[in-house]
């Protein structure tokens, strides 16, 4: 296997508001695509298809004459919109459209971003009505410049990506006239939306000819990388986020919980999937807080090490809510926090607390699972950069009181969106032919008694009534 990496920056003009740059985004897809395939001695003759996995409530806004960003893309972690999402909501309060697109009205999603760019950028607003604009999350981006941008390029997204802008039907899987009103978007702007598999252009340019058969939101690429194909199999995922998803089948299963009902996939023409999700913004967000703004470690490594070299959290608990809370509580207001200081605690115990509460967050979200779903879990899939760390698995199996099965290729994203392709272009023949390619890597069960976990819970439970409404 053959692969390449390039990070592009993460902007934050002001608290509250991040941004990425649509541009260095596209150089740096472009350069690992070239650096994957000269590493793999590879050419485009050996490609059967391409597929894309993105950010998914991340947004762009562009120029369909020049190819030009009008604005930063506005990353998924950004607050800005929390006013416009507050008007949104009015007398209906944040569940108003949840029936329609299975979401509560929140900073997370796209269409507030779109609305507030329109709002601030009043020639823009005229340069979309008069069809001037386009927009869309990241897949859309990306394959629009892919399959020729201003000579031709195609405008697309899939149902996983729509589902997350708060403007899809998750019933029909079309924009929503009422939804586009509210928040005074033309619909000349969006992308069509599509299945996750399928084929949708041929690329140009230094890809000509490949097949763009995919795009899927990431963590849905990951659900499908997981192979997580059955009604309530569940997987969660470690980035700068936690994502925990549940396979909840062909009917959408809405959430009493304070969860996401989503598309989970869309395979051609079958049927779409669905799945509960639950999110959460700080994760590895949390790591990079400890070594970028503290200097408490310089790597990931440093941190595992520290966080073992104590036998226990000293009594320290650590909420993340850089940007408030997401799922179960929803709570733009709430910020971060460390409790339980005492003079006994040192920089082993806060590492410790810094694991633990990507722990503590997903035992919330897999507990709010359960009670949707009336589902027992007994077995975590995991994902993603945090879960390289023994120690934070091991803690998580611990927390949760399931097993955790980490896999034996750690890669289920770019997996996932290279399994959708695949299946497009008749690579492979089924799901049941992905299935059998998943392989268990490493198994974590519980080590401690049900009271030590209980006992862990109740104060991480308080440390969080805590951060709760901090913002007046």
């Amino acid at each position: 296997m053959s692969f390449a990496l390039r990070q592009h920056r993460q902007i934050t003009p002001q608290p509250g508001w991040v941004e990425h740059d649509p541009v260095e985004i596209l150089d740096n897809a472009e350069w690992t695509i070239s650096t994957a395939l000269h590493r793999a001695d590879a050419g485009t003759g050996d490609l059967a298809a391409l597929g894309v996995a993105n950010q998914r409530e991340t947004v762009v806004i562009w120029n369909r004459l020049t190819g030009q960003p009008v604005y930063n893309a506005i990353v998924w972690q950004d607050t800005r919109t929390s006013a416009i999402c507050e008007q949104l909501a009015g007398k209906g309060g944040a569940n108003r459209f949840r029936t329609t697109t299975g979401l509560p009205i929140a900073t997370y999603f796209s269409g507030p971003k779109i609305t507030w760019v329109l709002d601030n950028y009043l020639q823009l607003e005229r340069a979309a009505t008069n069809g001037e604009l386009l927009c869309g999350t990241i897949d859309s981006w990306l394959i629009w410049n892919l399959t020729g941008g201003t000579r031709g390029g195609v405008h697309i997204t899939d149902v996983t990506n729509a589902s997350r802008t708060l403007l899809m039907n998750i019933n029909t899987l079309n924009w929503d006239n009422e939804l586009l009103d509210a928040m005074a978007i033309p619909q000349g702007m969006l992308p069509d939306i599509h299945s996750s598999s399928e084929v949708y252009a041929e690329a140009r340019g230094s890809l000509a000819g490949i097949p763009l058969a995919a795009a899927i939101g990431d963590q849905q690429a990951a659900l499908i990388g997981q192979a997580c194909f059955d009604k309530g199999t569940i997987k969660a995922t470690y980035g700068t986020g936690l994502f925990v998803l549940m396979n909840t089948g062909y009917e959408p299963v809405l959430s009493d919980q304070g969860l996401l009902t989503s598309l989970a996939y869309k395979i051609g023409p079958q049927p779409a999937a669905y799945c509960l999700e639950g999110s959460v913004p700080a994760a590895g967000a949390s790591i990079n807080w400890l070594r970028d703004n503290l200097g408490l470690v310089s790597t990931s490594k440093e941190l595992d090490e520290l966080a073992g070299s104590v036998n226990d959290n000293g009594g320290v608990y650590f909420v993340p809510a850089f940007s408030g809370l997401f799922a179960p509580y929803w709570d733009p207001r709430a910020r971060g926090l460390i409790a339980g200081l005492t003079s006994y605690v040192n920089k082993g115990h806060i590492a410790r607390a810094t694991l633990e509460a990507a722990a503590f967050q997903t035992r919330e979200l897999v507990s709010a699972i359960k009670k949707d779903t009336n589902t027992d879990i007994v077995t975590l899939k995991v994902d993603g950069g945090m879960t390289s760390s023994d120690l934070a698995m091991q803690i998580l199996a611990n927390i949760l009181g399931a097993d955790v099965v980490r896999p034996f290729n750690p890669e289920t994203t770019s997996l996932g969106a290279a399994f959708a392709a695949g299946l497009a272009v008749g690579f492979w023949d089924d799901l049941e032919e992905l299935s059998s390619r998943w392989e268990e890597g490493r198994r974590f069960k519980p080590r401690i008694d049900s009271g030590t976990r209980e006992q862990y819970l109740r104060l991480w439970g308080k440390a969080v009534t805590r951060s709760l409404g901090w913002l007046e």
